[in-house]
């Protein structure tokens, strides 16, 4: 839909030069801000929901870490300096 804003001249210089520097529309621009603005708004996330990704394979901890719940171990086994 076509509109017409009232836009303060310093910035929509710097929005033209925004968008000819990403090779995008001002209009695209524009929409992207008050896309923004408006989920902030909303009360969402500026990326929206991020899905964490879930193993659903076997295993566990290698058999070679001593000892699962001391963080040294653990560090010693990323390492390649697990004690057997």
């Amino acid at each position: 839909m076509r509109t017409t804003l009232d836009i303060n001249d310093a910035l929509l210089a710097k929005a033209k030069a925004v968008a000819a520097r990403e090779h995008t529309t001002l209009t695209r621009l524009v929409e992207e801000g008050l896309t923004l603005r408006l989920r902030r708004a909303a009360g969402e996330s500026a990326r929206g929901r991020t899905r964490l990704p879930v193993y659903d394979g076997k295993g566990g901890l290698a058999p070679t870490v001593a000892d699962p719940s001391s963080n040294r171990a653990l560090r010693d086994a990323a390492d390649g300096l697990d004690r057997v």
